[in-house]
């Protein structure tokens, strides 16, 4: 018998919105199609155009929002093609959330615009799906949990390792005890691939078809930056915001943001009460800021211990086989991900047998059916991971950054979400541009 995802966890799923914040808006019938929009699609956002243009029975674009008009254009070329009528086209996100056709969005823009876009989509009546990480900050992920809870919106993030049917089955082990208490979870990012030196940056013209300003939002006014070694239209545009604390968070909350969510999923203490982090960006001649080579280590209040990894230089892979991935550590055994269980027995690792495990995997729907069935049933627990599980886990990739920058251990306060460090406390939100201020909801 095939067990559906609720079914397998059963009381364990975990629900962010309290009773009695019923959604305002729209009801669906089974053969309404949710109207979306997709804001953001030079990157990420594409794959969100392509996924959803598969479901046809779910979903219909109804608009699409990016501030670069040649990105618009080509994606309304995309859509336009599938569907057979053209999506309405904006370059202001306040515009498109004006919108009345659009039931839900998804988001894919840089990082600094994940929390703001997706509190004001809340507050206009729209569900959400928001790109990893959900937040540029700590500040403003827990406002985005705030802003859920307040506007009975559907909120999930893009983390789709939670919609694995394998790892569904294997963390739950992991919490019942298989390999007995875990006591040091582990993950892991090794990318190499586009990851390398991005050059250097001067000021110069803004191309014609970027509205700057739009681009920027919530970050300060900057100075357009033209690439003076590569060939792209700027230093920030496209991709390499990643690798600059204005608008990015690293690999840490890029690639490693997917890592962290298991390692935090599997590890099941919440958030920590001491972080370490070092590292640097090393052997590369460049403008970016954030470091290629990054070690953390987070302490719990029960002693246990989470180690995370970033190394962008390239590397070995590790037991997994993998160049990202996560291990598990308990009292009795420990789990690679992608090899499955083991014990602590003597001899190499290539010699090892897993051990056997009886229980069946469920089933499991992907990320996006997993999104429009909660939207349709205004049931959190139909996302595989809730608003407050996800900022959980950006919080630790805030966390290591914050440790990093300041070159320091530091100690933090789970409840209060605060350093015991006034210093490192001015980390947690930033100071916003005029008319793009994270609200403060909580």
């Amino acid at each position: 018998m095939n067990l559906t995802r609720r079914q397998f966890l059963g009381k364990t799923a975990a629900a962010v919105i309290v009773a009695g914040t019923m959604a305002r808006g729209k009801v669906f019938g089974a053969n309404n199609r949710i109207g979306v929009g997709t804001v953001g699609f030079n990157g990420q956002g594409n794959s969100h155009i392509r996924d959803i243009l598969s479901m046809k029975e779910d979903a219909e674009f109804v608009a699409l929002c990016d501030v670069d008009a040649n990105v618009l254009a080509r994606g309304a070329r995309t859509v336009e093609s599938a569907q057979g009528n053209s999506p309405r086209l904006y370059q202001d996100l306040r515009a498109a959330l004006d919108d009345k056709e659009i039931d839900a969005i998804t988001i894919a823009t840089p990082n600094h615009w994940h929390s703001l876009a997706a509190i004001w989509a809340c507050q206009a009546g729209k569900d959400v799906f928001v790109e990893k990480p959900l937040s540029h900050n700590v500040y403003e992920g827990r406002q985005l949990v705030a802003a859920a809870q307040k506007y009975g919106r559907i909120v999930q993030h893009g983390t789709q390792s939670r919609s694995n049917a394998t790892l569904v089955r294997d963390i739950k082990l992991i919490h019942e005890g298989f390999i007995g208490e875990i006591v040091h979870s582990r993950g892991y990012v090794y990318k190499n691939g586009n990851r390398n030196a991005i050059g250097h940056g001067q000021s110069g013209p803004v191309p014609d078809y970027l509205d700057w300003t739009l681009w920027q939002g919530p970050a300060r006014d900057r100075a357009f930056l033209i690439n003076v070694d590569r060939k792209k239209p700027g230093l920030h545009v496209h991709y390499d915001w990643h690798w600059f604390w204005e608008y990015g968070n690293g690999e840490i909350g890029n690639q490693g943001v997917h890592e962290m969510d298991i390692a935090c999923w599997g590890h099941n203490r919440g958030l920590p009460v001491k972080v370490q982090s070092a590292g640097g960006r090393y052997g590369w001649d460049d403008d970016g800021e954030t470091p290629n080579t990054q070690a953390t280590t987070f302490t719990y209040a029960d002693g246990s211990m989470m180690t995370f990894e970033v190394r962008n230089l390239g590397s070995f892979e590790e037991f997994d086989g993998g160049n990202c991935g996560n291990s598990f550590y308990g009292t009795k055994g420990f789990y690679a991900r992608g090899r499955g269980f083991f014990t602590y027995k003597e001899g190499k690792m290539s010699a090892r047998e897993a051990i056997p495990v009886q229980v069946p995997t469920p089933q499991v729907d992907n990320k996006w059916q997993s999104f429009f069935q909660a939207v349709r049933s205004r049931k959190h627990e139909d996302m595989p991971v809730s608003i407050l599980e996800a900022h959980q886990s950006c919080v630790h990739c805030h966390l290591g950054n914050i440790a990093y920058r300041l070159g320091r251990s530091l100690e933090f306060d789970p409840a209060s979400e605060r350093f015991k460090d006034r210093e490192a406390n001015q980390y947690l939100t930033r100071q916003y541009r005029k008319g793009f201020a994270v609200p403060k909801l909580a």
